[in-house]
């Protein structure tokens, strides 16, 4: 089990000094934050109605865009280990009845949906050395495809990142191992997307 001490106080160190916001859950900015979003929502299929989880939900974010683009189709999970995160996030759809966020300890907690994704959660590592990093990715990407009876979705920072630009305390995966891995494991409609000008790429598995 990864000790994730300074993971979480990173993350509470961004909330209360920039609230709920993209600053606030780790992102450099709003417009990054959403390019990332537009290439994970390309999971979700023309049906009428659908379920998604957010794993990794922060404050909700995503919410905003699944209104714009899904408005009265879909539910949402929310999933965070911060208990702050879940709180704030609570606050910002008090009032919106397709919504849920929950705390999570365990991947056993995660509900079955139809689609889930995952946006940055993989990026921030601290002091953690690599193979336990690459180890819970792995895990946890097993995990979103458990619960995704349609598909699901994931970000991360490239190894393909200028050298001059990478920091130790991130984790910059291996887009082909990542894509062989989904490819083998999950199924053989996998698509890697990795030409929307910043430095990480997307996964997409369809069931």
């Amino acid at each position: 089990m990864l000790d994730r001490t300074e993971i979480n106080n990173f993350y509470l160190e961004k909330l209360s000094a920039h609230g709920a916001s993209a600053r606030g859950v780790g992102w450099k900015d709003q417009p990054a934050q959403q390019i990332r979003f537009h290439q994970l929502i390309k999971i979700i299929g023309p049906e009428n109605a659908f379920g998604i989880n957010d794993l990794g939900c922060g404050t909700g974010d995503l919410i905003h865009l699944l209104d714009a683009e899904f408005k009265g189709r879909y539910s949402y999970s929310g999933y965070d280990v911060l208990e702050e995160m879940i709180i704030s996030a609570r606050q910002q759809f008090v009032e919106c009845p397709s919504v849920r966020f929950q705390k999570f300890d365990s991947y056993d907690q995660i509900e079955t949906s139809d689609y889930t994704v995952a946006s940055g959660i993989f990026n921030v590592r601290n002091s953690i050395q690599d193979g336990p990093w690459q180890a819970f990715i792995l895990e946890t990407i097993t995990a979103m495809s458990k619960c995704s009876r349609k598909g699901f979705a994931f970000n991360a920072l490239t190894k393909y990142s200028d050298q001059e630009y990478m920091r130790p305390d991130l984790f910059y995966s291996d887009p082909l191992f990542l894509f062989d891995f989904c490819k083998k494991q999950f199924s053989r409609n996998v698509a890697l997307l990795h030409d929307y000008e910043l430095y990480d790429f997307t996964i997409l598995v369809r069931k």
